[in-house]
C-alpha cells in the first residue's frame, strides 16, 4: 500500500497526469490509500496490544503454575518423609509383635490371628466398664458373671462382636 501510495504521489507531483479527472481520481486514490493505511495501522496496534496482554497472561499463569508446582513438591516432600516415618513405625512395630508373639501360646496366637483378619485388625479388644471397646456393647450381667468366675488364664470373648477381651483393672468386674 505504501509503495502504491508513493508511486500515485509521484505521477501526481510530477505533472505526467494533466487530465482534472484523472488528477481528481488520482488523489482520491491516495486519500483512500491512507484511510486504508491508517485503519490497517490501527488493526495491527490492536493486535500487538492484545498480544502484550496475553503474553502477560502466560507470564502470570506460568508464575502461578510454578509456584501450584512448588506446593505439591512440597507436599510430596512431606507426605514421602511421613511414609518413611510410618514405614519406620511399621517395622519397629512388627518387631515388637514378634518378641511379644514369641512368649503367647501358639494355639491363642492362631485364635488372635483368625479374628484380626475376621474383625478388619482387631483380634482383642480391651474391657473397660463393662463394655467391650472392639464394638462398644456393654455386656449382660450374666456374661460379667460367667468372666468374674474364669480362672485369670482362660481366654473369655465378648459373644457379641467374638473379640478375645482383655481384662483389666478397669474392667468393672
Amino acid at each position: 500500500m505504501r509503495q502504491r501510495a508513493a508511486r500515485d504521489q509521484q505521477r501526481l507531483d510530477s505533472g505526467a497526469v494533466t487530465s482534472p479527472k484523472d488528477l481528481s481520481n488520482l488523489q482520491h486514490e491516495i486519500a483512500s490509500l491512507a484511510k486504508r493505511q491508517g485503519d490497517l495501522e490501527d488493526v495491527v496496534l490492536e493486535v500487538m496490544e492484545r498480544r502484550e496482554a496475553a503474553q502477560e497472561r502466560v507470564s502470570e499463569l506460568t508464575e502461578r503454575v510454578a509456584s501450584v508446582q512448588s506446593k505439591i513438591d512440597d507436599a510430596g516432600g512431606r507426605r514421602d518423609a511421613a511414609f518413611e516415618e510410618i514405614d519406620g513405625e511399621v517395622a519397629s512395630v512388627t518387631k515388637e509383635r514378634e518378641v511379644i508373639a514369641g512368649s503367647v501360646p501358639a494355639d491363642l496366637l492362631k485364635l488372635y490371628d483368625k479374628l484380626r483378619a475376621q474383625q478388619g485388625g482387631i483380634g482383642a479388644a480391651k474391657l473397660y466398664a463393662r463394655t467391650c471397646q472392639g464394638c462398644r456393647q456393654e455386656l449382660a450381667i450374666t456374661e460379667l458373671n460367667e468372666i468374674r468366675a474364669a480362672a485369670p488364664d482362660t481366654v473369655v470373648r465378648c459373644e457379641n462382636c467374638r473379640r478375645i477381651l482383655v481384662r483389666t483393672a478397669e474392667s468393672g468386674l
